[in-house]
């Protein structure tokens, strides 16, 4: 999937799939975020991308219940670079769920590029998710305010400065709401209880891999 889009202010770019030949960039780019910002993508203090965390950040992403775009934005004439990432990995248990994780380099935020990578990544969403299960820092309302744009959403105070957040996505124009599933969850809250469930989201990426 490659996919031409227009950012707000004109400039071009192209939403494109992360590769698993991404992986070495994406951990020594890591290393390059000030401590603050680690902090804000991850929820808690990270130094270091461990194997374990690039096994679920490159490695298992599948295009089907995991899908990871990168968007490269031209920065100069005909030059094409990436200034942001995001993913929507599907919950295995509750599968009309699935977490979400969006990153923007500082240099580009604010000129709408998180709104037009999420909108091409609900197009390529994991089939019958309807609805967004994440957690984020109460003193992020730019992430909120992100969110907000994708549906009905509802917060829940988790302590130590964290909302869980559940949104009820929207169907895609013209496309039909699908029936419940039998036996499915019919509710998001016990994922923001679960033990479980918290550690997959503290463990997300948030972080884009900068590539050379």
């Amino acid at each position: 999937m490659i996919e031409q889009v227009t950012l707000r202010d004109g400039t071009d770019a192209f939403v494109v799939p992360l590769e698993r030949t991404d992986r070495a960039t994406l951990a020594a780019e890591f290393e390059t975020l000030s401590p603050e910002s680690r902090r804000r993508r991850f929820l808690a203090p990270v130094r270091h991308l461990s194997d374990t965390m690039l096994d679920h950040l490159v490695d298992d992403v599948d295009g089907v219940n995991h899908v990871a775009l990168v968007l490269c934005a031209e920065t100069r004439p005909d030059v094409y670079d990436p200034v942001a990432l995001a993913r929507i990995v599907r919950y295995a248990d509750v599968t009309d769920a699935a977490d979400l994780a969006v990153t923007v380099k500082d240099d580009w935020q604010g000129r709408g590029v998180a709104t037009v990578l999420l909108e091409a990544l609900l197009r390529a969403r994991p089939a019958g998710v309807r609805r967004i299960v994440t957690e984020v820092l109460k003193e992020n309302p730019a992430s909120l305010a992100m969110l907000r744009r994708l549906g009905e959403l509802t917060l829940e105070d988790q302590g130590s400065g964290v909302y869980g957040v559940v949104v009820e996505l929207a169907e895609p124009a013209g496309v039909a709401a699908p029936p419940p599933t039998t036996g499915a969850p019919a509710r998001s809250a016990p994922l923001l209880h679960d033990p479980r469930h918290r550690l997959a989201l503290r463990s997300r990426d948030q972080v884009c891999p900068w590539f050379a």
